[in-house]
């Protein structure tokens, strides 16, 4: 390895390690600020918050690692333009590319390393950290109540409210089914508002309802149906207070296979075994809808015939297979017109449901088999994007000449969401099936990739791109011509005859 590489490799390696951890602490804390209000309160143990945090910062590696490259060789670079170490490697005849090829080669190995990893590593840390936080989020059912939806973590009962203050713990409007009995909803209680909180030795949950009202239909045995009184009882009061045990609301383990058809844990090959499978089904699936559809909808013999009429032109209809429709409705009365008419009405509103139905199942089908092809396609383009961004980022650094975290933090950010804005837009599209899947997933890269190479042709040829004097002389230019213009234009001598 010559003295060049070394010092390029060297300038490089630091701050890619720096801002790799750099980036991967701030995906942790955007983890962390969106589960925060799951995660405080459960009185986990220092030792399973850690290993939640290990999981899914592995989860991250392959999406850090693209933004650190591109900061790295914006830091890298220019701090060798800031001080004029570029300036004499071209001065003694070493053009930029050389200059860049150990880089090059390393990004290269990278996104090579970063496809194995996502390939290998990532689906098997998401599955993990899927089932811890799943784990987590029933130790403490009470912090998991929403208000507006009904919560079942507690066995044997489902409970609803209409809001909830999270910081006095105060809930409204509460409706609590219990069906430890198994009897379906035979016990009811409704209440204006209540606290909820857990025992100290987190063995029960208290709750504490005011003004509202129980009711319970009593248990008449075997008593057949036409025999029954169906008695029940009405407890009205202004304070009741429910004990629910907890037992088995300890952070109990699952299985790991709890996520196992999740189409983020899967690799390569079995994302490819669901991608086939998914797709042959869902073309038996069309066949099927379409030959019901044809069968029971379109061609139904019930619709054609209309008893105590002939069908004029019998030979030409082949078995109903070609009728004449209109030459069978005209030999009808006004009354069986009508008749008819209100039945194809009906057919067709009946098929028009069908339609309907069945094409949200055909959306749900596609969609659940757009995401295991985002998920297959994403694991190439987290690798290409590495490339893409040293591409942007060296050639950056080469023209800007300002090292450090200011500017090249500020530069990279910006490119960092051109590029996620990208991704995310053109994903949601490709998953709504408005777009081919190649187009989707690999569109960001097809931008982005010019705008690199442009880039790093402008910093080979020393062009002076982001100087504001050239664009200064530039504009100058052009004012001065276009006052050359109007002025021979307002001052050009008449010449016609009077």
């Amino acid at each position: 390895m010559k003295k060049l590489d070394k010092l390029v490799l060297k300038s490089f390696s630091g701050p890619l390690l720096l801002t790799f951890f750099i980036v991967l602490f701030i995906l942790i804390l955007q983890f962390l600020f969106m589960y925060i209000d799951e995660l405080i309160g459960k009185g986990l143990e220092l030792k399973i918050m850690a290993e939640l945090l290990y999981h899914f910062s592995l989860t991250f590696v392959p999406m850090a690692l693209p933004l650190a490259i591109l900061l790295a060789s914006l830091m890298s670079f220019g701090n060798m333009g800031e001080f004029n170490e570029l300036t004499a490697l071209k001065s003694s005849g070493i053009p930029l590319r050389r200059i860049m090829m150990p880089v090059i080669i390393v990004v290269g190995l990278i996104s090579i390393v970063s496809f194995f990893f996502s390939n290998n590593v990532q689906p098997y840390s998401y599955r993990k950290a899927r089932t811890l936080l799943y784990d987590i989020r029933r130790k403490r059912p009470e912090l998991n109540i929403q208000a507006g939806t009904f919560n079942n973590d507690i066995d044997g009962f489902s409970i609803k409210v209409a809001a909830k203050d999270p910081a006095t713990n105060r809930m409204d409007k509460i409706l609590i089914y219990d069906h430890r009995e198994k009897r379906g909803n035979y016990s009811v209680t409704v209440a204006d508002s209540g606290y909820m909180k857990i025992t100290p030795d987190e063995s029960g949950m208290i709750l504490t309802l005011y003004n509202g009202y129980s009711y319970n239909e009593m248990n008449e045995g075997d008593i057949p149906a036409n025999s029954r009184k169906y008695p029940f009882r009405r407890d009205i009061f202004r304070e009741n207070t429910m004990v629910i045990s907890l037992s088995g609301f300890d952070l109990e383990r699952s299985r790991e296979d709890l996520f196992k058809f999740n189409s983020a844990t899967q690799n390569i090959s079995r994302l490819n075994y669901f991608i086939d499978s998914l797709s042959t089904l869902n073309e038996l699936k069309k066949n099927d809808y379409y030959t019901e559809f044809s069968n029971n909808h379109l061609y139904s013999q019930r619709n054609y015939i209309v008893p105590g009429r002939t069908i004029p032109d019998s030979a030409a209809l082949n078995e109903y297979k070609i009728f004449k429709p209109w030459a069978i409705f005209d030999t009808l009365d006004i009354d069986t017109k009508k008749n008819v008419i209100a039945r194809a009405l009906e057919f067709a509103k009946y098929s028009s449901n069908f339609v309907t139905q069945k094409r949200e199942f055909i959306h749900m089908d596609i969609k659940t088999l757009r995401n295991f092809q985002i998920d297959y396609h994403k694991k190439f383009t987290l690798s290409l994007s590495c490339i893409v961004f040293l591409l942007i980022g060296a050639p950056l650094g080469a023209i800007i000449r300002k090292g450090g975290l200011g500017t090249p933090a500020v530069i990279s950010v910006l490119f960092f969401v051109i590029y996620y804005i990208i991704s995310i837009s053109f994903e949601k599209l490709a998953r709504e099936n408005h777009i081919n899947i190649i187009t989707g997933m690999y569109a960001a890269f097809f931008i982005l990739l010019p705008v690199g190479i442009f880039l790093t042709w402008k910093a080979t040829t020393d062009s002076s791109i982001f100087n504001t004097e050239t664009y200064t002389v530039f504009l100058k230019k052009i004012k001065d011509r276009i006052y050359s213009f109007v002025f021979n234009l307002k001052y050009e001598p008449d010449n016609r005859e009077e």
